[in-house]
């Protein structure tokens, strides 16, 4: 089963953020609950955990601006 990692809406008025930084590598092996990336937005930048374990295929692209629920990675 694959789960997606989707960048989270963190407040109200937030439609995008800014991938700061991938805290793994592609094909590397994460635990649930583990730090994976980091985002920015006008606010605040904020560490996001891994919602399960296994292998991630990272999709998006560090300094990229994404919008809310884009899919970034999957885990499997």
């Amino acid at each position: 089963m694959t789960t997606k990692v989707v960048l989270p809406k963190l407040g109200m008025a937030m439609s995008e953020g800014l991938l700061s930084e991938w805290l793994v590598k592609d094909g590397h092996q994460v635990e649930e609950g583990q730090t994976i990336y980091s985002i920015e937005n006008d606010k605040s930048i904020q560490e996001i955990e891994a919602p399960a374990s296994g292998t991630i295929k990272l999709i998006a692209e560090e300094g990229e601006t994404y919008p809310v629920d884009e899919v970034l990675a999957e885990i499997s």
